[in-house]
């Protein structure tokens, strides 16, 4: 690394001011794209050193913080260091931070280059140096170890850009410092240069690339004397290397696809006779199977008369590299290359021939680790089209890089599919309370795998478009809480009136009807209906206070016979009664004392009181939950739960079979869950403890349930106590119901809050925003279901027994990427990793602290079927386990109805004999 120290003087800049147009021009027209990483906005320069336009970086990215290093360090950009070296833009936030640049062309292979000086900008010195990693696109590029303040330090990779942009990414490393960039240049490579290996599907990162035989050691040669930009720096020479060199120019034959600039061949290191010229380098520590591709260039530079030869073999740690011997021509540039892998030592010697009279000579070097980047990024239409929405809407999120991938990176509200043969899809978009203004962009459109899409609580305006019902995957819309106005498009209300898909478009400002406008017709239809509802209201109205008034003169005593089977019971509160209609079995006391044999089996106890098995006349196992006098939730909260539990009606939430109000004894009848509880099955520590796949699919049972809840009820139930002691758990295959509704709200579809007078719920599950503004939502669910998931990953409780909750104690190691700390250990490492971190990932966004940055049920079902995907997909891969090998193709009702390297080292050199 080379240091440089003067100052530009006051005639540097006016020969820049002269040679500002030619030499933008010039550049621009070969699609060079040079970037000062935290220069000013606007602040585009000529550099003295390269003769290129660079410009700021504030157009490429959204993030980070701009600074210009000290002045100390700032005394040594001079003429021989580029001027994008006084400032950078570090990142102190964000797991992940990406530059997006554009435009390139796509298929073509370029050479992109990050560059590096730290120069004590945060006044830390030493102590502010940082590691971390660079990504190119969705794929590991390498590690970048800052070790000094005043060493540049340099980054560069070959590679085919399948787009008309690529995305280079800074990933922080937890406690190893703050990721920075001071430059970013891409140059395009004509599709004859490093054929061999550069490819859609791999790349090549400069481990070193190297001129031998200047006197001058810091030389550097790049553009405009390399005309591809590429740096070549000199590898010194040792003093048993002689070096060489011409003034006559060095040429390459037409097709070389290397291309080396004739002021590198231009010198040479050779030896003295009798001697072979060795040179070694080492594997990089981080990886030590990675693989080489090393390049030797040569070139005669003296005309050899008749009697001189210079005939020489290459050998690599001590076997024959090169399959013939090599003799270099005369100012032609010629090369000789190959894999070189298997090794943590790289030791060539190039040796003379028998029949050499000259010794061996090496001009050049160039060595590459072969980087992988066949990772599939996501959908390119996809990308551009949610890159667009973004700038559209002004979106401020973590929404950098790739939306799906790697997956730990997934952008906040975007859930994606993972298909193993084709590029990941955006399935939803969750752009809830993100205060979106303006109309519904057409842009939208273009997500055509879209199967949710959240735009509730916003300011969007004018008319829903009549797109939206061309997306053909679109199965949940919400547009609640805007300011649309006008009518809804014919072609959306009939989509979903054939349960095509869920529709909200509830507490509109505007107005918005849900019907094609019909004139003056409509109007008085409108009206009448109005009419209508107004005397049906008063009706009811009248006929519950006659009821109430009749109920209470006649509170006598209570008939111990067996009641129709729809029969009627009574709501008490304070002394008031108020009767409702139940349309599922009414059983007596006497009934319930028989099909449980006189109360003999307890199976579990609740908050109303002990839960009994039974079995019905035709033997038919029941599970009777009992109201005991002291029990701690109220006849309100036991006849709510029986209410709850008879208009909804999903294959994911338990089933009642019936009740009993007979006097003073309160009961309901269940269908009878065999396996108990999740929250048993998590403690289990045995061989029988719950596998990866069986939790995955027990939680997507559990979430459809909550998401039918929340969007196919009308009005809306929030249950306010999910936790795993209410997951219970049926047959073989373990499926999942939701169960206990005591605590169950019922909204109005035009409030998406409610204001509660007393908080209610599970210590551990609440949720913070809920407890201290009493404010409940349908996210107040999300969070207690994001403490169910973390309880699934962990198999710990919500409380641990040192106190902690469980939410901060997996934050704290997730966020040092220790996904492995945090699974329950029952689980033996059988599992997807991919899949667990996705669940773990899903688990800390539904318990956010604030409501507005949490998922949907909509969201976590669709993460989950993701999840369960990417687990059974590496099941039948690795075949990990044993289990069912059904597939599990059941949608929610609420949707059916709406080269790793290391730190980059210096090749090292060596004499004759090492």
């Amino acid at each position: 690394m080379s240091r440089h120290g003067s100052v530009r003087t006051a005639a540097v800049f006016s020969l820049i001011s002269i040679c500002v147009l030619n030499a933008r021009a010039q550049a621009n027209t070969r699609g060079f794209i040079s970037i000062d990483c935290g220069s000013p906005p606007s602040s585009g320069y000529v550099d003295v050193v390269t003769w290129l336009p660079y410009v700021s970086d504030a157009e490429f990215v959204d993030a980070g913080v701009s600074h210009n290093i000290s002045a100390e360090h700032a005394d040594m950009i001079d003429l021989k260091l580029p001027r994008l070296y006084n400032d950078l833009r570090s990142f102190p936030t964000g797991a992940r931070n990406c530059y997006t640049v554009r435009p390139l062309t796509p298929g073509t292979k370029y050479l992109v280059r990050a560059t590096f000086l730290h120069g004590n900008y945060d006044g830390l010195g030493p102590g502010g140096l940082a590691v971390f990693d660079l990504h190119l696109g969705v794929n590991f590029w390498q590690t970048v170890n800052v070790s000094s303040v005043s060493d540049t330090f340099q980054a560069e990779i070959i590679t085919v850009v399948p787009d008309d942009y690529v995305q280079v990414c800074l990933v922080g490393k937890k406690g190893l410092g703050t990721p920075f960039i001071s430059g970013l240049e891409l140059r395009p490579l004509p599709d004859t240069l490093y054929t061999v290996v550069a490819n859609a599907s791999m790349s090549m990162a400069v481990h070193g690339r190297y001129n031998l035989g200047p006197d001058d050691e810091n030389l550097i040669v790049r553009y405009p004397s390399d005309p591809h930009d590429r740096v070549w720096k000199v590898l010194a020479n040792l003093r048993s290397w002689n070096p060489t060199n011409t003034t006559g120019t060095v040429r390459y034959v037409a097709g070389d696809q290397f291309e080396v600039p004739s002021a590198v061949m231009q010198t040479a290191a050779t030896v003295d006779d009798g001697f072979s010229l060795r040179f070694y380098w080492d594997a990089y520590e981080s990886n030590k199977e990675l693989d080489y591709f090393a390049v030797l260039h040569m070139a005669e530079l003296r005309r050899l008369n008749s009697s001189e030869a210079r005939i020489c073999e290459v050998y690599l740690n001590n076997g024959l590299w090169y399959s013939k011997p090599f003799s270099p021509e005369f100012r032609y540039s010629s090369s000789m290359f190959g894999m070189v892998t298997g090794s943590v030592e790289y030791s060539f010697r190039i040796e003379p021939t028998a029949n050499s009279t000259l010794p061996p000579l090496l001009n050049a070097l160039e060595i590459y680790v072969m980087v992988p980047t066949a990772e599939r990024a996501t959908h390119g239409g996809d990308v551009s089209a949610v890159m667009a929405i973004k700038a559209k809407y002004e979106i401020k999120r973590n929404w950098m890089g790739d939306p799906c991938c790697p997956k730990i990176y997934l952008w906040d509200g975007v859930g994606c599919n993972y298909a193993i043969s084709s590029a990941p899809r955006i399935t939803s978009l969750n752009l809830s309370s993100n205060g979106l203004v303006g109309d519904i962009t057409t842009l939208l459109s273009n997500l055509t795998a879209l199967q949710n899409l959240d735009l509730s609580h916003n300011n969007l305006s004018g008319n829903i478009p009549e797109f939206l019902a061309q997306l053909p995957s679109l199965a949940v819309l919400d547009l609640t809480g805007n300011k649309f106005n006008g009518s809804v498009p014919e072609s959306l209300l009939k989509r979903s009136r054939e349960g095509a898909f869920s529709l909200r478009i509830e507490a509109n400002i505007s107005s918005i009807s849900n019907d094609q406008p019909q004139g003056k017709k409509s109007n008085r239809i409108a009206a009448v209906k109005v009419a209508v509802a107004a005397v049906v209201l008063s009706v009811m109205v009248v006929v519950v206070v006659t009821l109430t008034l009749c109920l209470r003169r006649r509170r006598t005593e209570n008939d111990l016979s067996v009641r129709p089977l729809n029969g009627r019971i009574s709501k008490e509160d304070n002394g008031d009664a108020v009767s409702m209609q139940f349309d599922n079995r009414q059983f007596s006391y006497k009934e319930l004392k028989t099909i449980t044999n006189s109360f003999e089996k307890s199976i579990g106890k609740g908050g109303f009181g002990v839960v009994y098995l039974g079995y019905l006349e035709d033997g038919t196992p029941v599970a009777v939950k009992t109201r005991s006098e002291s029990s701690s939730q109220g006849v309100n909260e036991f006849l709510a739960e029986a209410l709850h539990l008879i208009r909804v009606h999903h294959r994911n939430l338990v089933n009642l079979v019936g009740h009993c109000k007979d006097g003073q004894h309160s009961a309901l009848v269940y269908e009878y869950m065999s396996e108990g509880t999740l929250q048993e099955k998590l403690r289990e520590k045995s061989s029988e403890s719950l596998t990866w796949r069986q939790r995955l699919r027990i939680s997507l049972d559990s979430a459809q349930g909550l998401e039918y809840l929340h969007k196919a009820c009308t009005p809306p139930l929030i249950h306010r106590d999910v936790k795993t002691a209410n997951i219970l758990l049926n047959g073989s295959n373990l499926e999942a119901k939701i169960a206990d509704f005591g605590l169950s709200k019922a909204f109005n579809n035009d409030l998406q809050s409610h204001v509660s007078t007393r908080v209610v719920g599970t210590p551990g599950y609440l949720d913070p925003e809920y407890y201290t503004s009493f404010q409940l939502s349908e996210k107040s669910d999300v969070y207690s279901f994001g403490i169910v998931l973390l309880e699934v990953v962990t198999g710990q409780p919500p409380i641990l027994p040192e106190s902690v909750h469980i939410v901060q104690w997996a934050r704290q190691r997730l966020a040092k990427g220790d996904i492995e700390s945090v699974v329950d250990d029952n689980m033996q490492g059988r599992y997807d990793l991919n899949s667990v971190w996705k669940v773990a990932d899903l688990a800390l966004r539904c318990t956010e602290q604030a409501a507005s940055q949490r998922p949907t049920m909509a969201d976590v079902v669709v993460q989950l079927k993701e999840s369960l995907e990417l687990e059974e997909g590496c099941e039948r891969v690795h075949g990990f386990y044993a289990g069912s090998g059904d597939e599990y193709a059941e949608s929610s009702d609420a949707a059916s109805q709406s080269t790793q390297s290391g730190r980059v080292q210096d090749l090292v050199s060596g004499p004759a004999a090492r």
